[in-house]
């Protein structure tokens, strides 16, 4: 009874360790998560660079608005390139609805594309997209040199580039509105620029930041 009242003991002491243990792992998880830069979306070096003057493109979209593309203004607009047959494109429309309710009282976001009529038009119905401007043009896809979808480019108020990249996740298009605000061609840059490897990069704590 004696021996089996110690290994008893024992086997409660090592699961009491154990338990620690993993408390323990798990508050360092949580600490990681916390402190690791969010991927801010991926520059593809073609296309007008960031700080440059965006093309200028005056075009009228599938259901027949006129609309102007790069032109200085009193907003700022994110052209949005994508296609009906890209799955990540797909994903991404919730989002930039989304954003396109928290951004409105400074960003027109803008879908282009290009190919046949029908299968974008039916692709924007379906989609539930009619609250953005959608417009088919080669010409603005060879403007910003658009390779691979989905991709973004944000033009300013002044008309010129000040953020873009390929996107496929929320953080990566918000990425580019952290850009705008601290003046760099991407979150990357940021912390290239101040040496850090490991920090919470956020547009709120940026902006916390810089006050």
């Amino acid at each position: 009874m004696t021996a089996l009242m110690i290994s008893n003991l024992i086997l409660w002491v090592v699961v009491l360790c154990l338990v620690l243990v993993v408390l323990a792992l798990s508050r360092q998880i949580g600490v990681l998560y916390e402190r690791v830069a969010p991927m801010g979306a991926l520059t593809m070096d073609k296309g007008p660079a960031v700080g440059e003057a965006a093309p200028l493109f005056d075009l009228t979209d599938m259901l027949g608005r006129k609309l102007r593309i790069g032109h200085a203004g009193e907003r700022s607009q994110l052209v949005f390139f994508l296609s009906p047959t890209c799955p990540v494109c797909k994903k991404l429309l919730p989002i930039l609805k989304s954003v396109a309710s928290t951004e409105k009282k400074w960003l027109d976001i803008i879908l282009a594309s290009d190919g046949e009529m029908p299968e974008h038009l039916a692709f924007y119905r379906q989609a539930g997209l009619e609250q953005f401007p959608y417009v088919l043009s080669t010409e603005v896809g060879m403007g910003f040199k658009i390779s691979k979808l989905p991709y973004a480019a944000l033009i300013d108020e002044k008309g010129v580039v000040r953020a873009k990249g390929l996107i496929n996740s929320r953080e990566q298009l918000e990425s580019l509105f952290t850009a705008k605000e601290l003046g760099v061609a991407s979150a990357q840059e940021y912390l290239a620029s101040h040496g850090l490897n490991e920090v919470q990069v956020s547009r709120k704590e940026n902006a916390n930041a810089l006050a």
